[in-house]
């Protein structure tokens, strides 16, 4: 719940005798530090994990196999590992502690309420393949078991790697032409998804069970994914940007999906091609099942996952991503995991 009030004016001479912590303490309501996390699903705190470290240099090696013709299109993905989890979101709350729902975050290691995406792009460690290379941070709402109010947690562990937040930069098939696509520009920052819906959003947030003998594809809210399966929370973000904004009030408006194949890419209103980012968070659907698994925004009655959404503020070295743009994407080629085209690799 958000405070409504707010501190008391001091005098000069009352300040000057106010006890310094009352003083921080006062400074820190103004600013919401102390605020409750907005009404939703009950979480136990206590069972909140432990932030993880991340890699604190480039991380760039030889590759260990080599690029491929792609479909038609381009692609390149990454791996990213568990980061923390926390009641924050700075693009929509910034300086703001404890004023959102619980999300779960991956990449930057600097990832809080008072991120800039100054300080995402030049401070931090990461947790995605490449180090500090992807310096960029994702995050999406954590999932719950509403029995016990527990986080459900992807492995933190490199060991397991079916686990993590797997990024996909693809040219798309909304018929952006891959020769087209350009850089992403510092700062950039948006949102996919709505973490108000109570309906279904297709074609941009779709879940899945893969890696079974009945798997599910492109459901529009949680499927009933068997123990032992790989439950996958996909969302795709737009690629076309308005060429101006690295944000807007809404934090999508700067940005709009292509028109399709045959309307040829993106709009007139948002003419510039990016790579198209869509985030698949994955989840190993325990001996329990997954019965009382819900998103922490799925705060209406009907089935879990109309909710969902996921963020994204730039933090790629663009030289690199330049590499991987020129040796993958100029040629059609489909990368596969981590690789940057020119013999080299995200490690």
């Amino acid at each position: 719940m958000m405070h409504s009030r707010t501190p008391a004016v001091i005098g000069r001479r009352g300040a000057r005798r106010l006890p310094l912590l009352a003083v921080v303490a006062l400074l820190l309501t103004a600013v919401g530090c102390w605020d409750d996390p907005p009404p939703g699903i009950t979480v136990n705190q206590d069972a909140i994990p432990r932030p993880a470290d991340g890699a604190t240099t480039p991380l760039i090696g030889r590759a260990g196999y080599g690029k491929t013709k792609g479909d038609g299109t381009a692609a390149f993905r990454v791996n990213c590992r568990f980061f923390r989890m926390d009641f924050v979101d700075p693009i929509v709350a910034p300086r703001r502690p404890r004023a959102s729902h619980l999300h779960i975050f991956f990449g930057n290691t600097t990832t809080g309420a008072w991120s800039t995406p100054e300080t995402i792009r030049t401070t931090g460690g990461s947790t995605c393949t490449g180090g500090t290379a992807n310096r960029s941070a994702y995050w999406a709402p954590a999932i719950i078991d509403t029995s016990t109010g527990d986080p459900v947690l992807s492995s933190s562990s490199w060991v397991d790697r079916e686990h993590f937040l797997q990024v996909y930069y693809k040219s798309g098939y909304d018929g952006v032409q891959e020769h087209e696509i350009v850089n992403f520009p510092p700062g950039l920052r948006m949102i996919a998804g709505s973490a108000m819906s109570t309906g279904p959003q297709r074609d941009i947030v779709t879940y899945s069970c893969v890696d079974g003998n009945r798997e599910i594809h492109g459901a529009t809210s949680f499927p009933d994914c068997s123990p032992g399966q790989l439950f996958v929370m996909s969302v795709k973000f737009p690629q076309c940007w308005d060429g101006r904004n690295l944000d807007s009030p809404d934090h999508k408006s700067h940005m709009a999906y292509g028109l399709g194949w045959y309307h040829r890419g993106c709009p007139d209103t948002h003419p510039v091609p990016l790579p198209q980012i869509t985030q698949n968070y994955r989840y190993r659907v325990p001996s329990g099942g997954m019965d009382h698994w819900r998103l922490s925004s799925d705060v209406y009655d009907g089935p879990a996952g109309y909710s969902g959404h996921a963020d994204w503020m730039n933090g790629w070295d663009p030289a690199v991503f330049q590499r991987m743009l020129d040796n993958c994407y100029r040629g059609g080629y489909d990368c596969q995991m981590n690789l940057l085209g020119d013999g080299t690799a995200l490690q």
